[in-house]
């Protein structure tokens, strides 16, 4: 048997989503079935620990399905020795619209081809890291691919994947919904939810 056929029976087993990747969620249901079955009557994948402050305000924003791990992101990448906090997190669609304009009608270089309603930052799922040393913000380095490894490992997209505007600080947790479909048909629907008050994440 494969790898990812085992981690999908425990998934199966523990009924979590089966998708062959332990992110948070599985670690979060073995811990439970193994070792304790709440810390103070809140599953353990909703209680990883906090990271850096600035991190925290940022992971704050995101639905709490992201939350932990985006969390869980920052502490593997720590400790593999790679030093990231999560930077951004939840835009406004006027936000995401100024972003848009840049390189377009506003100075500077093109950073997405995302207006507003078209990223998945406008909806919760989505997150960007910085690589730092110390105080000191890396834009560029390594360390950003093997960081995407590692989120991929966990069940995270990564937009250092993507071609038309590669983004390595990028990663979303796409919902079980959207397994099958489309970012384009994703992102229609993230919409519809929002316009109908319907929640985004189940």
């Amino acid at each position: 048997m494969e790898i990812t056929e085992m981690i999908k029976a425990v998934q199966r087993k523990l009924n979590v989503n089966d998708d062959g990747k332990a992110g948070s969620e599985t670690w979060g249901a073995i811990y439970a079935a193994i070792v304790k079955p709440t810390i103070g009557g809140i599953t353990p994948d909703m209680v990883i620990s906090k990271v850096d402050d600035r991190s925290e305000r940022n992971i704050a924003t995101l639905l709490p399905e992201v939350q932990p791990i985006a969390r869980a992101l920052v502490q593997k990448a720590a400790a593999n020795g790679i030093q990231i906090k999560i930077v951004s997190g939840l835009r406004t669609y006027a936000e995401q619209d100024a972003l848009y304009a840049k390189g377009r009608t506003a100075p500077g270089p093109k950073v997405t081809n995302a207006r507003g309603g078209y990223s998945n930052h406008n909806f919760g799922i989505a997150f960007d890291v910085g690589v730092f040393s110390g105080s000191s913000y890396l834009q560029e380095s390594p360390k950003y691919k093997a960081v995407g490894v590692l989120g991929m490992d966990m069940g995270l997209e990564w937009g250092g994947n993507w071609t038309s505007i590669v983004d390595q600080p990028h990663f979303q947790l796409r919902p079980n919904w959207a397994g099958s479909i489309s970012e384009r048909e994703m992102l229609a629907e993230f919409r519809d939810r929002v316009s109908s008050g319907r929640p985004i994440y189940v």
